[in-house]
């Protein structure tokens, strides 16, 4: 019997048509399988991308709301340390831009309750006559804790709050709002997370004298959104 070691030409057809058969049918099988699990994961890929998406934006928002109440607190406690500073040096305590304890700064004047009724009308959310828009008209009465044109956080374009002008008052120790903030930060600005935000500020005015004073109250807010993002100080 006469072994073939080599295959001939009709064995080699056959065998290359199984193998053929084989790959086509592997094929089929491996492209069938792809493609419903391509389409699982895109269905899937395109479900968590819908239901993330929110998500994602909802705790950017939020991480920028905290940001921005952070910021606030430090002014804050700034605030509270020139108050403590000035009451020992001039008898007085007064915060930022005060010409004195019982000047204001910002265009909420009139009796201390009026002012600090006003004031609170503005930020208290409750949809009327609310301050919750970078370029709403009620920021004219406001004034720039670092200053508008600061390089680093300069108010937004259409802006309507305003620095802290200088007043004259000859036997006043204060100086401008926007000096003193800086000075109190070694020069630094603290710079809102928001695209139209800009720490804002006003003071309403203490009063009185002997025992029957009352201290000035501090104002602060991402000029933002005033009245989701604002504090107050009073001593």
């Amino acid at each position: 019997m006469i072994k073939k070691l080599f295959p001939t030409n009709l064995d080699k057809e056959k065998i290359m048509k199984q193998t053929l058969k084989r790959i086509i049918r592997n094929v089929k099988s491996i492209n069938g399988n792809s493609l419903a699990e391509f389409a699982t994961t895109t269905a899937l890929m395109a479900t968590l991308a819908a239901t993330a998406a929110p998500k994602l934006s909802e705790m950017s928002e939020g991480a920028k709301a905290e940001k921005s109440m952070n910021e606030i607190d430090k002014i804050l406690t700034q605030a509270r340390n020139h108050y403590q500073t000035t009451s020992d040096e001039e008898g007085r305590g007064r915060f930022p831009g005060q010409d004195k304890f019982d000047v204001a700064v910002g265009d909420y004047t009139g009796t201390a309750v009026s002012a600090n009724a006003a004031v609170l009308e503005a930020l208290d959310g409750d949809g009327t006559g609310d301050f919750d828009a970078w370029n709403d008209a009620e920021g004219s009465k406001w004034r720039s804790v670092f200053g508008i044109s600061n390089a680093d956080n300069p108010q937004a374009a259409g802006g309507v709050v305003t620095d802290d002008e200088a007043r004259a008052c000859a036997t006043c120790p204060g100086g401008l709002g926007t000096t003193e903030w800086l000075a109190l930060f070694a020069g630094n600005t603290l710079s809102s997370k928001y695209q139209d935000g800009h720490f804002i500020y006003v003071v309403v005015a203490g009063g009185g004298s002997g025992t029957e004073t009352y201290p000035p109250v501090l104002y602060v807010a991402d000029a933002e959104n005033p009245s989701d993002f604002n504090n107050l100080l009073e001593p």
